[in-house]
Formats: structure tokens, C-alpha cells, sequence
């Protein structure tokens, strides 16, 4: 983990099925960015909403 990242929950959808993943990332662009590095460019971004911590 680096100095400064948060968790964040990536909605997006691909091949029709709407899927969450936590995301570890300083900022929400860079969550994003994440996710079409992993599934190029083909998955739909709905919501980026950063994880409160207990």
C-alpha cells in the first residue's frame, strides 16, 4: 500500500454483468484507470465511491 491510497468500490459493468471491486488508489481517477488497465477499454464505469474505514 502506498503512502496516501485509499480503498475505493469500482461499480462497472462488463459483458452485461454489473460487478464491484475494492480498488486501491490514492485518487478516484487513478481507481478507474486501474480498472481499464485490467479490462481495457470495454468496461462501462458507473460509480467510484471511496470505502469509509471503521
Amino acid at each position: 500500500m502506498r503512502c496516501g491510497s485509499k480503498c475505493f468500490l469500482v461499480e462497472y459493468e462488463v459483458n452485461g454483468e454489473i460487478q464491484t471491486s475494492p480498488i486501491i488508489a490514492k485518487t478516484p481517477v487513478e481507481a478507474r484507470k486501474t480498472i481499464r488497465i485490467k479490462y481495457g477499454s470495454e468496461p462501462l464505469i458507473l460509480s467510484v465511491k471511496e470505502e469509509k474505514r471503521r
